[in-house]
């Protein structure tokens, strides 16, 4: 059996005392790196110990191999636990049998449809989810699934206690701040933010920089889609270091033989699009290439981590050429986690989308392909690919350099809360007296 670390031991302990205390569905909350699946195959041998049944839910075949892997080693009692695909056993509840205790992995991604026919199908059974970030892309906490979440450590306690490497990371000098324009309130309006942002730019030569900050180490690569991929993979080796791609269609024998050869060092580069991400099993790594911008936090937490498994004197390099720190602050920067999310905005009722005909004028769905009207087919526009500027140079980012605050005015509830919002975003004290006044706390 494994010999538990006590932060470990911990978070199976503050699961036990939850269902003691009358919650029925928590979710530990662990980071990347914390060594969850030693504490799911921990709970799970306990629960068999008692003739109970585990259903272990997984998004991906590969999970199952690779925690089936773990519980045969914590001597879990297989013949209790069944291993599935939601996308499967969703299609067999009847068939399957009822379990005492059911543990999603990747708990985030059981808000989903398919995940709830199956939570609703054995609603008297105990749960329990793991994640690394509760919260989905569009904002949604985990509430309507769980009923607590139970944490115990973050990153930058695991980095400095030595279960996963420091690093540093290097990005884009800051966005082009002229095209940032304030609106009426003082603040910088949404659509000047997006014409700063998200223009959809590649920053930086990723060949000159591997060589400058990470040559010779072993690194893994995210691209935007596969043929950036397999580019990339080509230019690597026309500069004599070897790289191959991979992705879902690569053949699972060749998947198995090129990690095997980049397990033996004979491989330098993996370059693939979003293969290599939740509990997908690579060797040890030391840098990451973040070639790919994302809006889904758990998506960049873990690629931006996948090189910080401790290796004593080892220091991580994550190179982000698409400035996917500023967007989501550093991977060890402290994060409240709540049930409930994201605040929405109350600024009014969303948009209702249309496409309107520009032969006729006619408005209808945009689902329509022509106009119902007088029969105008909309040309398709052709969708902008990524532009690369190689020219750009990249900087070393620290915790000084990075602040993500996304309150609201509304959100604050005192005068000190304003000014410190208003110190994070670089504003004068004068906005936040002009707030403080709107909100009544003047």
């Amino acid at each position: 059996m494994f010999q538990l670390h006590d932060y470990q031991q911990t978070l199976v302990n503050k699961t036990r005392q939850a269902y003691t205390d009358g919650f029925k569905a928590p979710c530990v909350v662990a980071p990347c790196g914390a060594g969850k699946s030693v504490i799911i195959s921990d709970i799970a041998r306990m629960t068999t110990l008692r003739g109970n049944r585990v259903f272990f839910l997984v998004h991906r075949k590969e999970l199952i191999d690779q925690i089936k892997g773990t519980f045969k080693k914590n001597e879990v009692d297989l013949s209790l636990v069944q291993f599935g695909m939601v996308q499967t056993i969703v299609r067999r509840l009847d068939k399957t049998p009822k379990p005492q205790l059911i543990i999603t992995d990747e708990n985030h991604h059981g808000l989903a449809a398919s995940y709830r026919q199956i939570y609703d199908h054995f609603s008297d059974v105990l749960r329990l989810g793991f994640t690394a970030t509760p919260i989905r892309l569009s904002g949604s906490g985990l509430g309507d699934i769980n009923d607590i979440l139970i944490e115990e450590v973050d990153a930058k306690w695991l980095i400095e206690n030595g279960y996963l490497s420091p690093y540093k990371y290097y990005a884009p000098k800051l966005i082009d701040t002229q095209k940032l324009k304030l609106n009426s309130l003082r603040e910088f309006s949404s659509t000047s933010i997006d014409a700063a942002m998200n223009d959809k730019t590649i920053y930086g030569d990723a060949i000159k920089h591997y060589k400058e900050l990470a040559d010779g180490e072993q690194a893994i690569a995210y691209c935007h889609n596969v043929a950036a991929s397999k580019q990339l993979a080509d230019e690597f080796k026309q500069q004599g270091i070897d790289a191959i791609h991979l992705d879902a269609k690569t053949p699972k024998a060749e998947r198995s033989e090129i990690i095997q050869k980049f397990r033996d060092k004979e491989i330098q580069v993996l370059c693939n699009v979003d293969l290599i991400g939740e509990g997908f099993d690579v060797p040890d790594c030391s840098t990451v290439i973040m070639l790919r911008p994302t809006e889904s936090l758990s998506l960049y937490i873990q690629q931006s981590m996948r090189g910080m498994r401790y290796r004593p004197g080892k220091t991580s390099i994550i190179i982000d050429h698409v400035d996917n720190v500023r967007r989501h602050g550093l991977p060890d920067m402290e994060r409240k986690w709540s049930l409930e999310g994201k605040k929405k905005s109350s600024s009014g009722p969303a948009e209702v989308p249309i496409r309107e005909c520009i032969n006729c004028f006619a408005v209808f769905s945009p689902t329509v392909k022509k106009c119902p009207e007088c029969g105008h087919v909309p040309e398709v526009k052709e969708i902008k690919d990524y532009e690369v500027n190689e020219a750009a140079e990249l900087e070393e980012v620290t915790e000084e350099d990075i602040v993500l605050d996304f309150r609201e005015p509304k959100d604050c509830k005192t005068m000190k809360e304003l000014y410190d919002l208003a110190k994070n975003r670089g504003y004068k004290p004068g906005w936040a007296y002009h707030q403080g006044k709107l909100l009544g706390f003047i």
